[in-house]
């Protein structure tokens, strides 16, 4: 639902990897953004209006995203889509960071565009980690991107995750991402990227920091 910037975008983006796809939105004149090379449908209507969304397919569909330009109807919209069709799979782009908090809890996965935006910018303004890559709805577990410095390169990936009382989720090694297992051996140059609890996250950093424990 919703074909602006971000609706028409996305569209796209799925039919170009072969999924079929539905678009609706309140003005036909919106459908322009989609361009001549679109395919899938195109429904004209309140997203939220069930009649609607039958036309569009919703009792086939495998997934709904609310990316129009309003909260309040990004959030009825998604919470009709589960709660009457049943669909599992529901995004609703909300900018009000706080009512995107909410909705996440109640099992909508929310974009929430104006916090998503500001933490980009502080995470390249403020020093490593300041402000994780992500952080889940409760606060309670983060996810960073770390350099490995020269200390820990040679050393396994268990040891660390073991002194850091963390889990290197996958590295960046020369481009490329690779899944760990605890006896991979970090190499220069590694980014890890790492899942740790809000309340050891500088733990995490200050063993990275000062390298292997000699008798651990």
């Amino acid at each position: 639902m919703g074909c602006g910037r971000v609706g028409s975008t996305l569209a796209r983006s799925l039919e170009d990897r072969n999924h079929t796809v539905a678009v609706i939105d309140s003005e036909p004149d919106a459908f322009r953004r989609l361009g001549p090379g679109f395919n899938g449908d195109k429904v004209a209507g309140m997203g939220f209006d069930q009649q609607v969304l039958e036309k569009a397919g919703i009792r086939r569909a495998d997934a709904f995203a609310a990316v129009s330009s309003g909260d309040n109807s990004n959030i009825i919209a998604a919470r009709v889509a589960r709660e009457t069709f049943g669909i599992q799979r529901v995004v609703a782009r909300i900018y009000d960071p706080g009512r995107a908090e909410v909705y996440q809890r109640l099992g909508i996965t929310t974009v929430a565009t104006v916090k998503w935006t500001a933490d980009q910018v502080l995470r390249r303004l403020l020093p490593a980690g300041a402000e994780p890559d992500f952080r889940d709805p409760s606060g309670t577990i983060r996810m960073d991107h770390m350099m490995v410095p020269e200390s820990w390169v040679g050393h396994r990936i268990g040891a660390f995750q073991e002194q850091a009382q963390a889990r290197v989720a996958w590295i960046d090694r020369l481009g490329e991402g690779m899944l760990p297992t605890g006896e991979s051996v970090i190499q220069e140059g590694d980014v890890l990227h790492v899942v740790v609890r809000e309340d050891k996250a500088d733990r995490a950093y200050d063993v990275l920091k000062h390298g292997p424990d000699p008798e651990a």
